[in-house]
């Protein structure tokens, strides 16, 4: 009987997680809405980075913004500047300028990462956009 009951506890766990790890982004519990660039678009140097992100995506105003080509070489690093107040849940305007050397690869990834002052891993995260460039 106490099996029974510590099988279903796990079954219960792992299903609970497994519908975590699996919800979708929806524009209600997206937490950065980016504007432009658009996924897969061509991109040269300077690439301007806007959009909007929640009040907690930042750290004193700002958070990185990283420009990868395909063999995951750094093209830049910048910050990405909040636009109005920061310290709220509600999302806020942001814009990073990024200004690069031509790329050896065609395509390539932006990243905007969570600014996490911590270092925590548990508090990581980032999105990931296709770029291609020129």
């Amino acid at each position: 009987m106490k099996t029974k009951i510590i099988l279903i506890l796990v079954v219960l766990v792992l299903i609970i997680a497994a519908v975590s790890f699996n919800q979708k982004v929806t524009p209600e519990n997206a937490k950065i809405r980016l504007t432009d660039p658009k996924a897969n678009q061509i991109v040269s140097s300077p690439l301007t980075v806007t959009g909007t992100a929640r009040g907690t995506w930042y750290f004193e105003a700002s958070f990185p913004v990283k420009l990868l080509d395909a063999n995951n070489q750094e093209l830049a690093v910048m910050p990405a500047q909040a636009q109005g107040e920061w310290m709220t849940e509600d999302f806020v305007p942001f814009r990073a300028t990024l200004t690069f050397s031509q790329p050896q690869t065609s395509a390539g990834i932006l990243i905007l990462q969570k600014d996490n002052p911590s270092g925590d891993p548990a508090r990581d995260e980032q999105i990931e956009i296709p770029v291609r460039f020129r």
